[in-house]
């Protein structure tokens, strides 16, 4: 006996028979549409980051030296011991006869790393990476590859610089760009253009431009203060070297941002700014509390794809500078590309690109855990 069911008019009509229940997942065709879509992907992937990974993964196990008479041999991991080994020493300074520190023109003297090491023979292979000093005593963090932390530290440091200034930057010219002004267009274009510039074409101009005795930046100084010997070594000295290359890579970067920031903005419904102007808000409180708002997201993914931009950083330094003054600029990309492929230490080289990668990894995944925990947080207000 079949079930009805009554329509408007109050007339009795069977029900419509009960429908199967669809099987669950994609029938073959889909499949294979999936497949044909995603299989060239996939097979790009695999041969240009899988593969090479596994390859990389592999060498750091050996002592692979590219053009060497020398079979390659299994190490172990002696390329991991020889990177990661550190040690903290603490070094008392020079004391006279009497007990009392010896002092030059410099402050307490203090003896070299070679007196130290033959005072610790525990200490053989290892160089002074850093000192810091306590007091009337000096702690030395010693690494049998010192260069290692040094690039360690200029690559936060280069982090550090330019995450604020390219954001920021690239946030102020979106909120200019987003206004109905004349001429908005054209300034998105110049904006960008630095963009799809060549990095090395860019590296090449700045460098140029930050010349210590012809180049624009200094020229305009000594124009300002009337001094011809205004300007510093933008390029020469250890103190400049790494903050101009930062300022050169937010120009280059900051239109790719904007842009990014420029779709945040225009998703943000109006509605909200009327209603923030009707309620008495200013300027500032309704880029406080719409803006900002309104960008969550958009600046968690800004801020993660420049962090991972800045980490690689290798172009800027190989053309301006290569890793100088006094290895101020130099990175662990450059470090791990000199040691690979101009050392011709493939199997070292490709140590400190494995173990830079999974510290890389492991910060951004901290940095995107945080980000999105502030968001939620945010949005249960």
């Amino acid at each position: 006996m079949s079930t009805l069911t009554m329509t408007e008019a109050g007339a009795a009509l069977p029900a419509p028979p009960p429908q199967r229940g669809r099987k669950a997942g994609l029938d073959q065709d889909s499949l294979f549409a999936v497949a044909a879509f995603a299989g060239p992907a996939l097979l790009l992937f695999a041969a240009f980051i899988v593969l090479p990974l596994l390859l990389a993964l592999g060498a750091t196990f050996t002592n692979h030296r590219l053009m060497s008479p020398e079979p390659t041999q299994f190490v172990g991991l002696e390329n991991y011991r020889r990177l990661l080994s550190v040690d903290v020493v603490t070094v008392d300074a020079l004391r006279g006869n009497a007990g009392a520190a010896l002092r030059d023109e410099d402050g307490l003297r203090f003896p070299t790393w070679r007196q130290v090491r033959l005072a610790h023979p525990e200490l053989a292979g290892y160089r002074e990476a850093f000192h810091l000093r306590v007091g009337e005593r000096r702690l030395v963090l010693a690494a049998t590859d010192p260069q290692f932390y040094r690039s360690l530290i200029n690559t936060f440091l280069f982090a550090l610089l330019v995450l604020p200034l390219q954001c920021g930057s690239a946030l102020g010219m979106a909120l200019l760009v987003n206004q109905k002004i004349r001429g908005r267009i054209f300034f998105r274009t110049v904006y960008f253009a630095p963009v799809v510039t060549s990095m090395v074409v860019a590296s090449i101009v700045w460098s140029i431009m930050l010349n210590t005795d012809r180049g624009l930046v200094n020229e305009v100084l000594r124009a300002l203060s009337g001094d011809p010997n205004t300007g510093p070594d933008w390029l020469g000295d250890s103190l400049f070297a790494l903050p101009a290359i930062a300022v050169m890579s937010a120009w280059q970067g900051m239109g790719f941002q904007m842009l990014v920031f420029l779709a945040g903005l225009q998703s943000i419904p109006h509605e909200q700014y009327e209603a923030a102007i009707l309620m008495g808000a200013n300027a500032w409180q309704r880029f406080v509390h719409v803006t900002l708002p309104g960008l969550r997201n958009t600046i968690v993914f800004v801020l993660v794809s420049t962090a991972l931009l800045a980490f690689g950083l290798f172009t800027q330094v190989d053309v301006m500078t290569g890793g100088g003054p006094l290895d101020s600029t130099t990175t662990v990309v450059y470090h791990s590309v000199r040691t690979g492929f101009r050392e011709q230490d493939i199997g070292y080289g490709s140590t400190i690109a494995l173990v830079f990668f999974g510290l890389v990894l492991a910060l951004s995944t901290l940095q995107r855990l945080v980000a999105a925990k502030g968001a939620a947080k945010g949005a249960a207000k």
